[in-house]
C-alpha cells in the first residue's frame, strides 16, 4: 500500500489506526491519501507494517516486549510516543497527542469489531472528546460520528441511518427519514431510532434538545 499524502496541514483529518477489526485495502487508501499525519496504536503495530503503510508516530504504553528500533527502522523518521497512563486508553491517549499538535479534526479506523469492550470504550470516546477535536470513526460498514443539536446533510433515497443515544437524548426531531421522530426521548438500553431510512433523495434534518446522539451511516 502506497505512503500517505505528503500535505502537511493540521486542518485536514488526522488518521489513527486502532488495534480493532481490520478492514479493506479500499477504505484505507482513501483516508491515507489525505491524512497528514499517521497513528498507529502499538498494539496493531504488527499488522500496519504488514501493509506497508508509512507512519508518522506510534503510540501506547508498549507493555509488550519489543525491540522498536530495529521493527521501525524502515518507517524513520516516526515519533515514538509512550504513555503509560493506566487511567486513558490508548485511543484517548492518542486524541490528547493530536489535540496537543493543534489538529481539529481526526478519522479513526480499527476501532470496532474484535473486542465488544474495546469496542464500546472507543464508541464513548466521540462524546468524550466532542468538544475538542471533530472524530469520525470509519469500518467497512459504517461511518460514525456525534451530532450537533442542529444537523442538515443531503442522503440518496433508501440509506441506512441510525442513532443511538448515548444516555438519554431529549426532544428529538427529524425530517427525511421513513420513520420521523417528532419531539421524542431516546434512552440508550431502551428506545433508539436503529435501521432507519431516507426517504428519498434529499435533505435529512436531526434536531434535539440534549443528550449526547451517534449518528450511524451503515450499508450491509
Amino acid at each position: 500500500m502506497s505512503s500517505h499524502h505528503i500535505v502537511r496541514d493540521e486542518q485536514e483529518p488526522a488518521l489513527i489506526i486502532a488495534n480493532g477489526q481490520s478492514c479493506s485495502f479500499e477504505l484505507m487508501g482513501q483516508l491515507l491519501e489525505w491524512s497528514p499525519v499517521v497513528m498507529v496504536l502499538d498494539g496493531a503495530i504488527h499488522r500496519v507494517l504488514e501493509l506497508g503503510i508509512k507512519i508518522d508516530v506510534v503510540l501506547g504504553d508498549f507493555d509488550k516486549t519489543e525491540n522498536w528500533e530495529e521493527l521501525l527502522a524502515k518507517q524513520q523518521p516516526v515519533e515514538v510516543v509512550h504513555t503509560p497512563d493506566q487511567n486513558k486508553t490508548d485511543l484517548e491517549k492518542g486524541l490528547d497527542y493530536l489535540i496537543a499538535k493543534g489538529h481539529k479534526a481526526v478519522n479513526i479506523l480499527w476501532a470496532t469489531g474484535k473486542r465488544a469492550d474495546h469496542a464500546i470504550n472507543n464508541l464513548s470516546t466521540l462524546v468524550k472528546y466532542k468538544n475538542q477535536i471533530t472524530i469520525v470513526m470509519l469500518d467497512d460498514h459504517s461511518r460514525i460520528f456525534n451530532l450537533p443539536s442542529h444537523f442538515t446533510k443531503w442522503y440518496p433515497a433508501n440509506y441506512n441511518i441510525s442513532l443511538i443515544p448515548l444516555g438519554s437524548v431529549h426532544g428529538l426531531t427529524t425530517t427525511g427519514l421513513q420513520y420521523n421522530l417528532n419531539n421524542e426521548d431516546l434512552h440508550l438500553g431502551q428506545r433508539t431510532s436503529s435501521s432507519n431510512k431516507t426517504q428519498e433523495d434529499g435533505l435529512v434534518t436531526i434536531h434535539f434538545e440534549s443528550g449526547n446522539l451517534l449518528l450511524m451511516e451503515c450499508n450491509d
